[in-house]
């Protein structure tokens, strides 16, 4: 509760910060240049909470586009539903719930919806292609069927389809039982994490390292995870190396968008990197695919033998779709057959969250690194066009979630400003 209660003093403290900022942003002005659409079309974005789904609105509503934006119920303050980019903002069910598929049609032919463009949580991808069924007969989903989704959702077998491409992956086992890992023959020089298959938003960040010289450490640790047939995990290789992470968008298993940076297990810094061969891997997986979509992947360029491995495929958007805030072309990527690939502005800035990036400056060594960062980039969420998303973010949306577990009584890990979210144990 104490913790609670700081982060809900420190954001009010902040108010008249926030305010000046804004206020410089609108007097400084001006909407990047964009190409408007010769058909207008009313597109529907989910995951309104998130940062990514409002660069999507503002991008689709540059090009002339009519957004409408939808959420959960717990999630109604967003301050993403102030945008000047977004023309409705509905409230429909978790997408665990039973009525989630029907309040989305709703939603589709209530609006008169043409495009239906997930920003899908990880807990909500599989949702989001389930629901395919009803809403196809009435808009285009910018989204994977079930089978597909779930292929690539699932770590083993992202890994054994892109295996069976002759695509790098690491060494993998699918572990359904403590007992397999007491009997795994861990090579000799070689470190193995365990994953789990279904999302684990706290015990991602887990990365304990199990070697063959570390057997009784190995089980203990393995135990105490609930792994089963019905909770089944990955036993992968850990490759020491960079992270990268990459936003894809599909049409037809054609790349159309895509952008590439460096990664890390908490990244909120995004900036465009060529890395050639993680687009050649790219290009090569989504071609073996007939879909449309947005599939995201994370990558380890391997420090000992220099080349690239998968980690995971991601089915959803990606952050790092932030890096597209100046491209004039985004929308007509996304929703048009045929368009040449785009990758971000080469005038595009980093991006980041200037949260996290003052905590950081606060609790890091090298806060020079942390300064220029600040100073080189922009913050994703604030604009001059359209600077209410950026206050309401900060003190709406995040404080009515810290008051809400406040009076539940309950504990977070970490605020995410990105995301717009409190990461806690059973979270989306």
């Amino acid at each position: 509760m104490i913790r609670t209660v700081a982060a809900l003093a420190g954001l009010a403290v902040t108010i008249p910060a926030d305010l000046v900022a804004a206020g410089v942003a609108v007097v400084r002005g001006g909407r990047p240049a964009t190409r408007r659409s010769d058909s207008p079309r009313t597109v529907l974005i989910s995951g309104g909470k998130m940062t990514k789904a409002l660069q999507l609105a503002r991008s689709f509503h540059l090009a002339g586009h009519r957004v409408v934006l939808v959420e959960s119920a717990k999630y109604r303050f967003t301050g993403h539903r102030f945008s000047r980019a977004v023309d409705r903002f509905h409230c429909i069910p978790e997408p665990t719930e039973s009525g989630y598929a029907r309040a989305l049609l709703d939603v589709v032919l209530r609006e008169g919806v043409d495009v239906f463009v997930p920003v899908a949580s990880p807990a909500a991808s599989i949702h989001d292609a389930d629901a395919r069924a009803l809403l196809d007969p009435h808009c285009e989903v910018i989204h994977g069927d079930g089978d597909t989704v779930r292929m690539l959702d699932d770590k083993s077998r992202f890994s054994e389809h892109a295996a069976a491409l002759g695509l790098r992956v690491p060494d993998w086992r699918r572990i359904t039982d403590v007992q397999q890992i007491e009997e795994f023959d861990f090579p000799p020089g070689r470190e193995y994490i365990l994953k789990r298959i279904s999302y684990n938003p706290v015990g991602r960040m887990d990365l304990t390292r199990l070697t063959r010289g570390t057997p009784a450490e190995n089980l203990r640790f393995a135990q105490g995870l609930g792994i089963s047939e019905d909770d089944p995990w990955i036993l992968q290789q850990f490759v020491p190396g960079q992270e990268y992470c990459t936003h894809g968008t599909v049409r037809g298993g054609r790349l159309q968008v895509y952008g590439c940076c460096e990664s890390s297990a908490f990244q909120v810094n995004y900036e465009m990197v060529d890395k050639p061969e993680i687009l050649r891997w790219v290009d090569t997986f989504v071609s073996s695919l007939d879909v449309t979509g947005q599939l995201s992947f994370d990558f380890i360029e391997s420090a000992a033998d220099g080349h690239i491995y998968a980690i995971e495929c991601n089915p959803r958007t990606h952050s790092a779709i932030t890096m597209f805030y100046d491209h004039p072309d985004l929308a007509a990527a996304y929703l048009d057959d045929g368009h040449p690939v785009i990758v971000p502005s080469p005038t595009a800035r980093s991006t980041y969250w200037i949260y996290h990036e003052l905590w950081r400056l606060i609790t890091e060594s090298d806060r020079k690194a942390r300064l220029r960062s600040i100073f080189r980039g922009k913050d994703a969420i604030l604009t001059g066009w359209d600077p209410l998303p950026y206050l309401l973010v900060h003190h709406l949306q995040i404080p009515s979630l810290l008051v809400r577990n406040l009076l539940m009584r309950r504990g977070w890990s970490r605020i995410d400003f990105n995301i717009g979210k409190l990461v806690e144990n059973g979270g989306d």
